[in-house]
């Protein structure tokens, strides 16, 4: 189709003889539209000629290359929007933090519901129910003598209560339970005699061994751990036998275990994972039913635990369970965490306000008769002791002697579970003034 048709009857010259008008204009625009794009791009070039011309003179007065001025612009600016930018950090850190430890409560809550277990408090005292009445006159005998032979090979005294029952009373839970034990058969074999009382004890007695496997894998299978060694088993066993301020450990580990299986199902950890919380729950507390060496509950526990082929991580979290190393992995934070919340909780531990305010009283009465010492706190529940000492008095080699004269009189005179911590903290300092103007 041509650009341009002329009208119909026209006698002019034909379109492919002479080029049409608006044809040339076109022509010509794009002429004048060219020169001028080729007009700027030479006033690009000279301007960025005379760019780097005043870029080189800028250099030459200031004394600076470009990237040395860059840096310092953006020093400057950075300077100039420091505030606004730590305020902007600092808000999206209160954020995330506050958003954090709203998680961590959710997470923390309902876990404690998931682990909550019944509750009984336990300290000298077990009870036995009789079948009737009558059984009552068997146990104590003719003129008391089985009740007394009774007493004598166990060491638990038998209180006689109105009703059906009768109450073991004694400081050692394992006392109690053989008397419970041997007490119970007795009654089933209804032949109840000094020497029969004194061959059921010593049968009980020598059964022990089974005792405490049959105690400690009912507790393994409360926390979901299997195939442990049969030693180790045995050592669980005295979980049932162990309190601290009236909770019974056993217990207390079941719990714990519970709580922290539950917050690693809530952290989305894997299966083996889990299982390490498991185990490491269950053992973190092993080391106070270790009685026959020296050293703290953790410190027990961790070489107890080496003797068997236990997993590191299993291990770590044993030996950080207190915070007295550092983290190692979130196995060690949940078991710890879980601790603390049994162990916490209202209702968990027995012991009176006055009698715990009057202990550490008494811990720190110690450490401050001494005249060097100007200060001493106790910490973890008396556990941890700092005693800052006056540095005008004593020297750093004669600190470390009031240390062990303290810790020898807190031996002697101070009331306590487990071991005492001390720590002597001397600290100099050089004070001047300027005169006034």
């Amino acid at each position: 189709m041509p650009f341009y048709s002329p009208p119909s009857g026209h006698k002019g010259p034909s379109p492919s003889n002479q080029p049409s008008p608006g044809l040339e204009k076109v022509e010509k625009l794009l002429d004048e539209v060219t020169g001028r794009l080729d007009q700027l791009e030479k006033q690009k070039e000279k301007l960025n000629e005379l760019r780097d011309q005043y870029l080189e003179k800028l250099e030459k007065a200031s004394g600076l290359s470009r990237q040395e001025a860059r840096e310092i612009i953006l020093e400057e600016a950075q300077k100039y929007y420091s505030a606004d930018l730590a305020k902007i950090i600092e808000q999206t850190h209160q954020d995330y933090q506050a958003r954090g430890d709203e998680l961590a409560r959710e997470i923390i809550i309902s876990s404690m519901l998931h682990g909550a277990t019944d509750y009984t408090a336990e300290y000298t005292v077990s009870t036995v129910t009789l079948p009737n009445e009558g059984v009552k006159g068997s146990i104590i005998g003719k003129e008391g003598r089985n009740i007394a032979a009774f007493e004598k090979a166990t060491g638990v005294e038998i209180e006689i209560e109105e009703g059906n029952t009768l109450r073991l009373s004694s400081f050692d839970p394992i006392r109690r339970e053989i008397a419970r034990r041997s007490l119970e058969f007795l009654i089933k074999d209804s032949r109840i005699t000094p020497s029969r009382i004194e061959e059921i004890v010593s049968q009980t007695r020598k059964s022990l061994d089974n005792i405490l496997v049959d105690e400690g894998r009912k507790i393994c299978a409360a926390c979901g751990v299997y195939n442990l060694h049969p030693d180790l088993v045995k050592t669980i066993g005295r979980y049932r036998f162990r309190f601290s301020y009236g909770q019974n450990l056993g217990i207390h580990t079941i719990e714990e275990t519970k709580i922290g299986v539950q917050i690693a199902h809530e952290l989305s950890m894997s299966e083996d994972q889990i299982q390490l919380v498991r185990l490491g729950c269950l053992l973190h507390d092993i080391g106070k039913v270790v009685t026959d060496e020296e050293g703290t509950h953790v410190q027990l526990g961790v070489q107890l635990l080496k003797k068997f082929d236990l997993p590191d991580l299993a291990v770590n979290a044993v030996a950080e369970h207190h915070e007295d190393k550092p983290f190692s992995s979130n196995i060690s934070r949940i078991v710890w965490v879980s601790d603390a919340i049994s162990g916490s909780r209202p209702g968990a531990r027995y012991e009176p306000h006055e009698a715990y305010v009057k202990r550490l009283k008494q811990i720190e009465e110690i450490g401050r008769a001494f005249p060097e010492v100007s200060e001493v706190y106790a910490f973890q529940a008396g556990r941890d002791v700092r005693v800052l000492v006056k540095p005008e008095m004593i020297s750093d080699s004669e600190l470390t002697l009031l240390v062990s004269k303290i810790k020898q009189k807190l031996e002697k005179e101070a009331q306590y579970v487990g071991q005492i911590k001390v720590t002597g903290i001397r600290e100099v300092r050089a004070t001047d003034i300027t005169k006034a103007k």
